[in-house]
């Protein structure tokens, strides 16, 4: 299987500077940027999530830090448990509910909840197949959501919840796809699988064959949809997922191998096809989020801005970065705040309003 790349706690109080205004007639770089408000683990950040002024971050060594002040304070949430998981996702419901996904081989992979802003935490699920690999959670309510894992059996995992992830079932095989040859999905960023309005759900996959996964029922079954995104070696293809303000459907990918390399890495769903949009092609991408108009789209070395719902595209890097490491791993955000990790620790804001 293709390698993934990717008790108590500790209050940390950070330097929180003051957060730019984002100007929807302006966007130039010297008039923004990125305000930055480190953790203090050099974990490799992989999970982000917002809820208000609730901002959560997850990663490797069982990572998660909360701040419940919209960036200016971050507490060590980490869970404490014997099992070694590299937390890619998170799904938050409020201020102080979310379930975490832990993506590895076998026991690894694990699903942790808490309802109390990460002071205590509870096993919900353990992966008990050894060929199993969490990628990605979703959820359209607290309690209803999907968990994609890697393909056993020749199909992807794709498994509902209708309880806030008490139990789990495994959609039928034969409702999904048969895979192409060499076709994968990376747990990346916590967003290789997404939910929409009216039961919609997407889920990318890459390698050879980069495709889109559609269903229209709440994930009960699944069409597969071509994307024209770099997919010329095992590494490439589609990463990540997003919606912007209109409920329109991105996906974004790469190459990790090749993260600076020029090819399409951007593709929106329109006119019933999936185009590649023009973002200048600056790389691999595999988070994207947006607030109203205002879309971020990101990978390890840089980032980009649009200001019209993800038409039009120009450079947002964090400036105060070495020049490979100008971008993050993941990206979420609110109704306000652009929350974006990476790695070594790395986590930065952006106000949108």
């Amino acid at each position: 299987m293709l390698t993934k790349f990717i008790k108590g706690f500790t209050q940390i109080k950070l330097p929180f500077l003051l957060l730019a205004s984002l100007s929807y007639t302006a966007l130039a770089a010297e008039e923004t940027s990125w305000q930055r408000v480190d953790i203090s683990k050099k974990a490799s950040l992989r999970g982000s999530a917002v809820s208000e002024n609730s901002l959560w971050v997850s990663g490797s060594e069982n990572t998660v830090f909360v701040s419940q002040d919209g960036g200016k304070t971050w507490f060590d949430r980490s869970v404490p448990f014997e099992q070694i998981t590299d937390f890619r996702d998170i799904a938050l419901f409020d201020e102080n509910t979310a379930i975490v996904m832990g993506a590895g081989e076998g026991e690894k992979s694990v699903l942790y909840k808490t309802n109390d802003a990460g002071k205590t935490w509870q096993l919900l699920k353990q992966n008990s197949d050894a060929k199993g690999f969490y990628d990605s959670i979703a959820f359209w309510d607290e309690q209803n959501g999907l968990l994609l894992g890697d393909p056993v059996d020749g199909f992807y995992v794709v498994k509902k919840t209708q309880d806030g992830g008490k139990n789990w079932q495994r959609i039928a095989k034969l409702k999904l796809p048969a895979l192409f040859a060499k076709e994968t999905a990376f747990a990346a960023s916590g967003n290789t699988i997404i939910t929409g309005e009216n039961g919609q759900a997407w889920l990318a996959t890459g390698g050879y064959s980069a495709s889109v996964y559609y269903s229209a029922d709440f994930g009960e079954s699944w069409e597969r949809q071509t994307v024209l995104l770099f997919q010329e070696t095992e590494t490439a293809g589609s990463y990540a997922l997003a919606l912007n303000s209109k409920q329109q459907a991105f996906v974004l990918g790469g190459d990790y191998k090749e993260r600076t390399g020029e090819y399409p890495n951007i593709a929106t769903y329109s006119d019933y096809i999936w185009q590649t949009v023009d973002a200048k092609q600056r790389g691999l991408r595999t988070a994207m989020s947006c607030i109203d108009a205002i879309c971020i789209a990101t990978g390890k070395t840089s980032s980009d801005i649009s200001d019209d719902h993800g038409v039009t595209w120009q450079a947002f890097d964090d400036a105060t970065d070495v020049e490979d490491n100008r971008g993050f791993y993941t990206l979420a955000s609110g109704e306000s705040i652009f929350l974006a990790a990476g790695s070594d620790g790395k986590v930065a804001i952006y106000q949108a309003k």
